[in-house]
C-alpha cells in the first residue's frame, strides 16, 4: 500500500489526450497495464509539479520543509511506479505481437525522474532517438534480472540472504591465487610510458607477450607475429569490431545454437549484423551421434535456408569450448568447418583456438579471439585479443583501440602475468584444473541425484541441463515461468531462450564457484524445482475437481 499524503484521488485527472476509453480487446494485458501505469506516472508527476510550484512561490515560513517532505514522497512513489513499469515492459516486450504497441507507448513523452528543485515547472522528458529507444528496449528486456542481482548479491558476511549467481560465466575458483600473484612487487612497477595515451593497438610489449603466450599454449606450428595481434577491452569489443569491419549492416553470420547470448547483444548494439541460427537438436539420431552435434550438413542446410530468405551470409562464428554446451571441437571437425567456410567464401571467427592447425584452408578469412576472463578468472580486467593473418583486418580493427583501449597499468600487469610461465604451469593451472574437476563433480552428482539429464562434456565452466520435465507445456513461456521461480528463490541461472536454443526447457548452470556458495545455490535450485512441481500438481488437481 502507498499512502499519498496531501494528495486526494479527486486531484488525479486523466492527462489530456489520453486513451482511457480505447478498445483494449486486441491488445495483451501487459501492454494495457503498461499504458495505464505510464498515464498514472505522468498524472502523479503533473500533480507534484503543481504542488511544489505553489509552495515554492509562497515563500512562507516552514514551506521549505514541506517541499522537502513532498519531494521525498514523490521519490518513493515514482520509484515504485518505475519498478512496476519496468516489470510490465519486460513481460510485454517478450510478446512479439505487441511490438508495434510497445513502440507507440515508448515514443510518448513520459516522466523519467523527479523535477529539479531549481526548476520545479520543468519536467524531464524522453529525449532518446529511435536508435536509443531500440537499444534501451533491448537492455530492459535482457538485463533486468542481472540488475536485480547486482543490487542484492550474496556475500557470506555482508549479505548472506542475497542472490546466489550460477548464471554469469565467471571462474571464481582461483581468486585467492590470482589476487596473491597480482599483489606481488613485480606487478606494482609503474613506468613512465604507461601513463600517457598509448598506441591504439595497445602497448607493443603486451602484444609481443600475447603472441608468445598463444604460440606456447596453443602449440602453433610457427611463432605468431605480434603485428597480427590486436588488443581491446574485452572479447565482445573484438567481436563487435570484427563484425563492423568485415560486413555491412543487414548482412548475416551463421552461428550454431545454442550460442553465447552476448553475441546477440553485441551484434545488435553496434554492428547491426544479423546472426542466423544453425539449430542443433538434443535427440540422438542417425545424424546425431551426440546431443547438439554440429555437422557440415547442418551448416549447408542453414546456409541454403538463409539464402532462400534472401539473407547475405558473409561469415561463420564458432566458440571453442562451445558456450553453453562445453563441447571442444576436434581438429578434424574444425578443419571440416573451415573447409565449408572456404567453399562459400565466408569469414570464420573463432573463439580460441584454431591456431594449432598447420595449414588453414583460408587463413585470410580466419580470425581468432582469445581473452583472460575465463582462463584466469579476471573478467574485471576487460581484456581481449584478436589474432588474424589478414593485415588489412588487423589494421581496421586496431582503430577501435581509440574507443576500446586498456589502461597502461592494466596492460603492464597482464604482460607480467602472461610472462610468468613457471607460476602458471606449476601453481595456477594444476590448482585451477583440480578445483574445476571437484566443482564439476559436485554439481553433476547433485543433478544425477535429482534425476536431471544434462550434456556431459566436462569442458568450460558450465553444465547444460534439461529441465523439460518440470514444464507443464514444452514452451518458452513455461521456461520463463520456471526461470522466474529460480529468481524468486534468489538464484540466478541462464535459460535456453537467451542462447537461441530451439528446444524450451534447457538451462545453463555455472559450476566454477567456490564450494560454500555453490553448495548453498544447489539448495534453492532443488527447492525451486520442488515448489514448481508441487504448484503444477495442485493446479492439475484443482482443474480435475472443477471438471
Amino acid at each position: 500500500m502507498v499512502f499519498l499524503s496531501g494528495l486526494g484521488w479527486e486531484d488525479l485527472q486523466v492527462p489530456e489526450g489520453s486513451k482511457s476509453d480505447m478498445d483494449f480487446r486486441d491488445r495483451g494485458i501487459y501492454a494495457q497495464l503498461l499504458e495505464l501505469m505510464l498515464n498514472l506516472q505522468q498524472t502523479i508527476g503533473d500533480h507534484f509539479v503543481k504542488l511544489t510550484t505553489r509552495q515554492w512561490q509562497a515563500q512562507s515560513p516552514g514551506e521549505a520543509n514541506r517541499i522537502q517532505v513532498v519531494r521525498e514522497q514523490e521519490d518513493v512513489i515514482n520509484h515504485t511506479v518505475c519498478q512496476v513499469i519496468s516489470l510490465l515492459w519486460t513481460e510485454a516486450a517478450a510478446d512479439q505481437r505487441l511490438h508495434e504497441s510497445l513502440h507507440s507507448l515508448n515514443s510518448r513523452e513520459v516522466w523519467k525522474k523527479s523535477p529539479s528543485p531549481r526548476q520545479p515547472d520543468q519536467p524531464v522528458r524522453h529525449v532518446l532517438s529511435n536508435r536509443g529507444v531500440d537499444i534501451s528496449d533491448f537492455y530492459q528486456s535482457h538485463f533486468q534480472d542481472y540488475d536485480a542481482y547486482q543490487q542484492d548479491k550474496y556475500h557470506e558476511e555482508k549479505n548472506p540472504l542475497g542472490f546466489l549467481n550460477l548464471g554469469v560465466s565467471e571462474n571464481k575458483l582461483c581468486v585467492d591465487l590470482i589476487t596473491e600473484r597480482l599483489c606481488q612487487n613485480d606487478m606494482n612497477c609503474i613506468e613512465e610510458d604507461l601513463l600517457p595515451y598509448s598506441d591504439w593497438r595497445e602497448h607493443p610489449l603486451l602484444r609481443e607477450e600475447v603472441a608468445r603466450f598463444l604460440t606456447y599454449y596453443c602449440r602453433t606450428p610457427t611463432h605468431l607475429d605480434p603485428e597480427n595481434v590486436i588488443v581491446l577491452n574485452g572479447c565482445c569489443s573484438i567481436f563487435s569490431a570484427l563484425l563492423m569491419v568485415l560486413r555491412d549492416p543487414g548482412e548475416t553470420f551463421l552461428v550454431p545454437t545454442p550460442f553465447y547470448g552476448g553475441f546477440t547483444f553485441v551484434s545488435h548494439l553496434y554492428a547491426k549484423v544479423e546472426l542466423f541460427p544453425v539449430h542443433l537438436e538434443s535427440e540422438i539420431t542417425e545424424e546425431n551421434s551426440e546431443p547438439f552435434q554440429l555437422t557440415v550438413d547442418k551448416l549447408e542446410k542453414a546456409l541454403l535456408e538463409a539464402r532462400q530468405k534472401e539473407k547475405k551470409v558473409r561469415g561463420l562464428v564458432l566458440t571453442n569450448p562451445q558456450n553453453p554446451l562445453g563441447v571442444v571441437y576436434s581438429q578434424e571437425s574444425l578443419m571440416e568447418y573451415l573447409e565449408f567456410a572456404k567453399r562459400h567464401n565466408l569469414h570464420s571467427i573463432k573463439f580460441h583456438s584454431v591456431l594449432s592447425i598447420e595449414r588453414l584452408p583460408d587463413p585470410d578469412r580466419t580470425h581468432v579471439i582469445w581473452g583472460t576472463s575465463k582462463d584466469f578468472g579476471i573478467s574485471g580486467f576487460c581484456f581481449g585479443a584478436l589474432y588474424t593473418h589478414n593485415k588489412e583486418v588487423a589494421s581496421a580493427v586496431s582503430i577501435f583501440g581509440y574507443l576500446h583501449g586498456i589502461s597502461g597499468i592494466t596492460q603492464y600487469k597482464l604482460r607480467r602475468l602472461l610472462q610468468d610461465r613457471e607460476w602458471i604451469d606449476t601453481v595456477y593451472l594444476p590448482a585451477n584444473h583440480s578445483r574445476l574437476r571437484t566443482a564439476h563433480k559436485y554439481v553433476t552428482k547433485k543433478l544425477r541425484a535429482l534425476k536431471i539429464p544434462f550434456v556431459n562434456h566436462g569442458c568450460g565452466l558450465y553444465v547444460w541441463v534439461n529441465l523439460q520435465s518440470y514444464l507443464k507445456l514444452c514452451t518458452f513461456e513455461e521456461e520463463r515461468a520456471l526461470h522466474r521461480r529460480f529468481l524468486d528463490n534468489k538464484l540466478m541461472l541462464s535459460r535456453g531462450k537467451s542462447y537461441m536454443c530451439k528446444e524450451p526447457g534447457w538451462f545453463r548452470i555455472i559450476f566454477a564457484e567456490n564450494h560454500v556458495p555453490l553448495k548453498l545455490a544447489m539448495d534453492p535450485f532443488k527447492h525451486a524445482l520442488e515448489e514448481h512441481n508441487y504448484d503444477w500438481m495442485v493446479k492439475q488437481l484443482e482443474e480435475a475437481i472443477t471438471e
